[in-house]
């Protein structure tokens, strides 16, 4: 046998046995006669030791191996001289007898350590070598532990795992979908799902009325730190139900999550607020609520003043650090420049401090007098030694925003974002629709299928921008880690919705046919909620992008540099699929 324990088994309850591992050398070192080498596996490391005054010989072998060498040992287990108390095996070593190179390695192009000499792309060219680091491997380990609490949860409730295909209709409403040419059907073509929404609402009329899916979805958008092109979802959907019952059966997901992976017990029922407060207090659908700085609209006190920025401004508001007020000129021009980035896009920054003795000093002090600034101080319920910083703009939503990002940013710069802090939150009541000026319509803003609030249907023939959507989202540290809503059963309902959409009775039924037809045949009322995995896992590991917590992710441009995907395909596969390529000049 290649191995009877593992290289984070043994301990000292384990001296004098004989035993056989198998590994890869971590690092290797001589003392005097001695060699030391650390043997690793996915479970440990165990210090190896090789005397030379007992074998020259084998001695002499283990000091040709190199880093990352796979080898197979025999050896009895001693206590180790030395102890190391950061290794769980720190107690123990083996005095190794029998060496067996099982296969040689080259030097790899960075370190296998935690912290590793490796940059991201060198890292991502290698993978397979990078997932030997433990910091990685870890990420999967804890990704493995919450797939299985996760369906263990979902089981005890009654729900049913059901796969949904992969290769499905092109449903062109959100995101691009990917899309895969069909040989046996010329000129045709799948798209991969964005997420398995009108399949779980067709397995609902068809009465399996507790489904989930740890399903794979794929979006052709741009990435960023919390986006991949293909992620995974915690895919759910239940009938005879309404917004309470998805919100609580949730939440107590999500609990027992943090109980089991996390050792976190949270007692509380999770926060909730409305998105049009969410967007008034924190400029996001999304707000981090792991401290405070909730903003203040300040119109009514600094509006007419004679300083044209905010007298011409549609929106004025700001956000108090409790005891930034020692921040230098320099910081402040630096927190300036910030806001003015163009992926943030303000025009500046007012900021004011409050003194010791009360008195508020502020980079616009010629327009106002004390007794305005002091008003504006209470309005803040600020303190000696607060910072309040302000933005103004002509739209009131981009300046919520711009705002927001000045909000975490001081966050971030006051140690107020923890990551071993959690603080969980529903976002409930979306707008049904929001305006897109590229398409020059309403568009749906969570899916053409979510249901209106039922006192708001009304609204559909009069004000269809006023209505609210029986959806929610769960937050966590300002993180979107899951959402969904009530959906229409409805046929009826379903056709007035597309109408709204823009959407002709023809394109509908092109498109949403199937879906339509089915509610034909009694349709349940349903609802349901899809949990991101990676973004779980990540908020679990206290990581800043979910690309470590994926063994083989893409990069920032889609690319999977390991296989050098995507890349052209040869002339003969072009021409069983019937496509011809037509690059356009530039691209």
């Amino acid at each position: 046998m290649f191995r009877t324990h593992t290289c984070g088994e043994l301990r000292i309850s384990d001296a004098n046995k004989q035993v056989t591992l198998s590994g890869w050398v971590q690092r290797s070192r001589k003392m005097g006669g001695m060699t030391f080498i650390d043997l690793r596996d996915r479970y440990g490391i165990t210090q190896l030791v090789f005397n030379e005054e007992i074998n020259a010989e084998l001695c002499e072998r283990a000091n040709k191996l190199g880093r990352e060498f796979v080898i197979q040992i025999t050896g009895t287990v001693s206590e180790r001289f030395s102890k190391n108390a950061n290794i769980p095996t720190g107690d123990i070593e083996i005095i190794v007898s029998e060496l067996n190179v099982l296969n040689t390695a080259m030097t790899p192009p960075f370190t296998i350590e935690d912290n590793t000499d490796g940059g991201d792309d060198i890292r991502m060219k290698y993978r397979y070598l990078d997932l030997r680091r433990n910091a990685v491997r870890s990420n999967l380990e804890l990704r493995h532990k919450m797939t299985i609490e996760v369906r263990k949860y979902l089981d005890s409730l009654g729900f049913i795992e059901v796969e949904t295909p992969v290769l499905i209709g092109s449903t062109p409403e959100g995101a691009r979908d990917f899309v895969v040419p069909s040989r046996m059907n010329p000129g045709q073509f799948y798209a991969l799902p964005q997420s398995p929404q009108t399949l779980k609402q067709l397995l609902m009329v068809s009465g399996f009325d507790r489904y989930f899916q740890i399903a794979k979805c794929f979006r052709d958008e741009d990435l960023r730190a919390d986006r991949q092109p293909e992620f995974t979802q915690i895919d759910c959907e239940m009938s005879f139900v309404e917004q309470e019952d998805i919100i609580t059966t949730f939440e107590g997901m999500a609990k027992h999550l943090f109980k089991t992976l996390r050792g976190v017990e949270l007692t509380e029922p999770f926060q909730r607020m409305a998105w049009a407060d969410a967007m008034k207090y924190y400029g996001s659908d999304k707000p981090d609520l792991r401290f405070d700085m909730k903003f203040v609209e300040l119109m009514d006190i600094m509006k007419g003043h004679g300083f044209s920025v905010f007298d011409n401004a549609a929106y004025i508001g700001g956000i108090c650090a409790e005891g930034a007020a020692t921040y230098t000129r320099k910081q402040l021009d630096a927190l300036t420049e910030f806001v003015k980035k163009p992926q943030i896009g303000a025009k500046g920054m007012v900021y004011a401090r409050v003194e010791a003795d009360g008195t508020v000093k502020s980079s616009v002090d010629k327009f106002y007098t004390q007794e305005v600034l002091q008003q504006m101080k209470e309005v803040f319920g600020a303190k000696p030694g607060d910072l309040i910083l302000i933005l103004s703009g002509d739209d009131v939503m981009k300046t919520r925003k711009q705002l927001c990002e000045l909000r975490l940013e001081m966050g971030s710069q006051l140690g107020l974002r923890d990551k071993n802090k959690f603080v969980c939150l529903w976002v409930i009541d979306f707008p049904m629709f929001e305006w897109s000026e590229e398409e020059g319509r309403l568009m749906a803003m969570h899916h053409p299928f979510t249901h209106p609030k039922d006192e708001d249907i009304p609204l559909l023939d009069t004000n269809p921008a006023a209505v609210r959507a029986d959806a929610y989202d769960m937050v966590v540290n300002g993180v979107e880690v899951g959402g969904g809503s009530i959906r229409i059963h409805d046929a009826q309902l379903q056709a007035k919705m597309f109408e709204i959409l823009g959407f002709t009775p023809e394109k509908a039924e092109a498109q949403f046919g199937f879906l339509m037809n089915a509610f034909k045949y009694g349709a349940p009322p349903h609802g349901g909620l899809a949990y991101g995995l990676d973004r779980w896992v990540s908020l679990f590991a206290g990581l800043d992008s979910i690309r470590d917590c994926i063994a083989f992710p893409k990069n920032n441009s889609g690319r999977d540099v390991m296989l050098d995907a995507p890349s052209t395909i040869d002339q003969t596969q072009l021409d069983e699929l019937n496509l011809i390529v037509d690059i356009k000049e530039g691209e």
